[in-house]
Order: C-alpha cells, then sequence, then structure tokens
C-alpha cells in the first residue's frame, strides 16, 4: 500500500515556488556575470573586474530582498508565521528534490527566512540547518574535464595551451613550454617515454579568473597517481598572453585556493562537480573553503555552520580567549580543538579608538570588496550566532 501523498497548505506552496524563482533569477544573473569574465580578461579592462566581484556578491542580497518582497504579495498570509514556514519548507523539499544545485537553492532558502526574521529563530524543523538529501559524487554524463594523452608531455602541454578558450594568442609560445615542461621535471621527475603508461591531464573545461589573472586548473597523472596542475596567464596587455608560472604540487594548489584570496569568477553551472573534483586535489581543504573559492560565499556559511555544529556535537574542551594581542575592537575566541577563531565586536572601545560597531561591520565588508592578495583572510559575518553555556 502506497503512502499517502504529503498535501500542503496552498499559500506554503505558493511560497516555496516563489523562493525557488528568487532562486533561478540569481543563479542565472550569476552565470552570466561569470561567463563575462574571459571578455574582461582579454580586454585588460581590470576596472570591470573589481565592478563584476562586486556587483556579484551583491547580487546574492538584491536576490533575497526581491524575493521577500514578492512573499508579501503571493500570499496574504503573514509571511513571519512559524508554522507557515515549516510547510514551505516541506512543499520546498519536494521541489528541490534531485534539482541541480540544490544544496545552494537550499541555502536560498534559509538566506529568504533570516531576512525576514532577522536571523532568528534558527531551527531545522523550519530552515535547512542540514540538507534535505545528501550529495552524491557526481556520475560520468556530465563531464565537466577534457582529457589530454600521450608519452610526449611537452606535446602535451602544447595541445592544452593551443585548443585553449582564450581569443588572445600567447606571446612566445616554445617559451612557455620551456617553463612549463622545467616545472613539472622539477616538481615529478623526468617522464619516462618507455612508462607503461601514458601522461594524461584532464583540464577543467571552465577558466578560472581572479584579478589579473586567469587559471587553467586541472589533473595530471603520472603512472596512474593524479597531481594538481595549474598554469596561471597573464594578460601583457599589447594583445597576447603568456604564462606566468606553472604549478603541480598540492601545497601551491590550496596557496591558490586559500581563504586570503579573493572568489574566482569560474563558469561551474554545476558548482558540486567542481567542489568534488578540487577537493580530491586538495583533500585537506574543507567544504566551505571550496565552495567560497568558487564564488559562493553564502553556501559556504552554510557548509561552515554545519561543520561547527558536528564539531560542537564531537568534542567537549571549552572556548578560551585566543592567543595573542588583545584588540580594541575585537573579543577573539577559539576552541583548542579547532582551528578557527570568532571575533566577536566589543560593546565600548576604549581611546584612542572611536569607532561604532556599524563602522566596524562596513571595514570587514569592504575587505571583501577588494582584492585581498593573500594579506587579508575572509571572514563570514554571523548574528544572533548561538553557543552552548556549557562550552
Amino acid at each position: 500500500m502506497t503512502e499517502p501523498a504529503i498535501t500542503h497548505n496552498s499559500s506554503a506552496r505558493r511560497m516555496a515556488k516563489t523562493v525557488l524563482n528568487g532562486f533561478n533569477s540569481y543563479f542565472a544573473d550569476y552565470l552570466n556575470a561569470t561567463l563575462a569574465a574571459k571578455a574582461r580578461f582579454e580586454k585588460a579592462d581590470w576596472q570591470a573586474v573589481q565592478q563584476a566581484n562586486v556587483m556579484r556578491l551583491e547580487l546574492y542580497k538584491e536576490k533575497v530582498h526581491q524575493t521577500v518582497n514578492f512573499l508579501a504579495i503571493v500570499t496574504n498570509r503573514d509571511i513571519r508565521n512559524l508554522d507557515l514556514w515549516r510547510q514551505a519548507k516541506s512543499a520546498y523539499s519536494q521541489l528541490v528534490s534531485n534539482f541541480p544545485n540544490f544544496e545552494i537553492a537550499e541555502t536560498f532558502f534559509n538566506s529568504v527566512f533570516a531576512d525576514v526574521h532577522d536571523h532568528d529563530k534558527i531551527d531545522d524543523d523550519i530552515i535547512y540547518v542540514l540538507s534535505s538529501q545528501l550529495l552524491v559524487q557526481p556520475s560520468s554524463e556530465y563531464s565537466i574535464t577534457i582529457r589530454y594523452q600521450g608519452n610526449d608531455c611537452r606535446d602535451l602541454f602544447r595541445r592544452l595551451l593551443q585548443e585553449s578558450e582564450f581569443s588572445l594568442p600567447f606571446e612566445d609560445l616554445e617559451d612557455d613550454l620551456d617553463g612549463i615542461v622545467e616545472n613539472f621535471i622539477a616538481q615529478h621527475g623526468e617522464y619516462h617515454r618507455s612508462s607503461a603508461q601514458p601522461l594524461s591531464i584532464d583540464l577543467l573545461e571552465s577558466v578560472f579568473y581572479r584579478g589579473k589573472a586567469a587559471y587553467m586548473v586541472g589533473r595530471v597523472s603520472v603512472d596512474g597517481v593524479g597531481h594538481p596542475m595549474i598554469l596561471a596567464i597573464l594578460n601583457n596587455e599589447r594583445g597576447s598572453c603568456y604564462v606566468d608560472t606553472a604549478l603541480f604540487s598540492q601545497d601551491d594548489m590550496s596557496v591558490v585556493f586559500s581563504f586570503a584570496r579573493n572568489h574566482f569568477m569560474v563558469d561551474a553551472p554545476l558548482p558540486y562537480q567542481y567542489a568534488h573534483f578540487l577537493k580530491q586535489l586538495m583533500p585537506n581543504k574543507r567544504d566551505y573553503e571550496i565552495y567560497n573559492a568558487l564564488g559562493f560565499p553564502k553556501h559556504a556559511k552554510t557548509e561552515f555552520y554545519r561543520e561547527l555544529v558536528q564539531h560542537l556535537r564531537s568534542s567537549d574542551d571549552q572556548f578560551i580567549i585566543a592567543p595573542g594581542i588583545k584588540g580594541m575592537v575585537m573579543t577573539v575566541f577559539t576552541l583548542p580543538s579547532y582551528n578557527i577563531v570568532f571575533k566577536i565586536i566589543k560593546d565600548k572601545f576604549a581611546p584612542p579608538k572611536e569607532v561604532t560597531h556599524e563602522i566596524v561591520r562596513d571595514r570587514y565588508r569592504l575587505v571583501s570588496r577588494h582584492d585581498r592578495i593573500g594579506r587579508m583572510a575572509d571572514t563570514q559575518e554571523f548574528d544572533n550566532l548561538v553557543f552552548p553555556l556549557d562550552r
């Protein structure tokens, strides 16, 4: 005997559909802003690069606000009613079941709810503290990589560069190849042509753009063992481009994807597939770090919160004041078992500091919108974040 279908209040279903429409609108605009990164790089329009980074960050907030306004129109019910949100979440879970990018769509639902309730009433019964479904390893049906295979590594890298998406020609291809092969051999030793297995490169089909650089990212397999590969491309601003450096180690790749650097612009219609690929090459990176690097800081915040909740459940040490010089604006604390610091703005600031809470927050937001180039760590801002008192 089959289970009866779950029925939902019609207002709740309209709310769920409205939130999903808001997400789809956001994601389409997000992808369009990202697709234009290639043209900005090739034109060396660095001012437009900076503007696009800020616009993409603001886009999420704008779409959330817009969705909240629509919610007030599609129902005559009180959109602050928590029982209505419980039903809306249930309806939304049905809508995003097996939905591409469901994990980011769930985060968007959370953001809309938080905008209505001022980041209060956080409960898995109402929002997605935990996801409604498990992310599974991507199937091979949708390939995000281009494979190059052969016994001559110089020839492989030549083909890879010649078939790249850039409209600009390479300034001196042979010189670039000299540098790439030299770095490759320095990292992995001379590749022997008599090897039983040919050398293979799985190149992510979309280029990663950030600042004034473009990064071709992939995996190079030597004797069946996969290693990171990044080719950093620069525009010489004279009508051509060149390979600035070639990286083939996990440590180097981790630096490029560091939380102390800006988010990438990369055309990834299914971000989880890119995240899964990168996680294989950087197993020590956490999910939230990779989503952040891919340009999804709000979903990175969701992933971080889930990890924090799990860590609190599986540990019992006490929070302590973080080691170091005491700050004048922030109180900084941490868990000895967790390599994350939490900063809370002080209620009062000692002289000579003459700032307000809003000024402090604005300065952190300013940092997030400019190129940190490795000098400042990225931050996630929380309102009404609850910690267990017994810790």
